[in-house]
Parts: C-alpha cells; sequence; structure tokens
C-alpha cells in the first residue's frame, strides 16, 4: 500500500519505516539510520514519512506490523545532562551571542 519505489535506480533505495514501539507512540525511521521521529498518530507518522519521501525520491514508505524499538532515546533531558548543540560551521556565531 505504501511501498512506492522507483524501479530503474542503480543504488538500494532508503526504505522509512514507518509503526509504533512496544508504548504505543508511532516511529518514523530511515534504513539508513539517519532520521528518527516519534508521533501521537498513524496519520502524523505518515505525514511526516511522506514529507521525507519527497526529499528522497526514490525511497520506499513500509507499514511494519511488529514492533519497532527508538534508536534515540525519549526520556527527558536530567539535569545534569547536556543537550547536543545542533551541527553548524564552526565559525558560524551561535544565536544570541554578539556577531
Amino acid at each position: 500500500m505504501f511501498a512506492a519505489c522507483e524501479a530503474h535506480i542503480e543504488t538500494e533505495p532508503e526504505t522509512i519505516f514507518v509503526g509504533q514501539d512496544r508504548a504505543g507512540h508511532w516511529l518514523v525511521q530511515a534504513s539508513g539510520g539517519w532520521m528518527e521521529g516519534r508521533f501521537i498518530s498513524l496519520a502524523a507518522a505518515m505525514r511526516f514519512a511522506r514529507s521525507e519521501r519527497g526529499t528522497l525520491p526514490a525511497s520506499c514508505i513500509r507499514l511494519k506490523d511488529t514492533p519497532m524499538e527508538a534508536s534515540v532515546s525519549f526520556a527527558p533531558v536530567q539535569p545534569w545532562e547536556r543537550a547536543v548543540p545542533k551541527a553548524a560551521k564552526p565559525d558560524a556565531p551561535r544565536v544570541g551571542s554578539p556577531a
């Protein structure tokens, strides 16, 4: 149903998996491990998967019927933990800092 792929490509197409984890959250994961998201509904997960598929013309969306495992922890950040900063050019000024 959601497995439309282009047939004439030289490399394996990226697969975007949509399914639920054991807690019932909807997950979207790319087969290459470069993308993951958690959603409250199948509709929201499918909207995201379709939008990501638009950037990867040779990709497939596959609905999983077995529980998926999140590769990213969705636990709240603890006070002693630091969030990972977004990737930026090393010489780029940080938001809110003087240029």
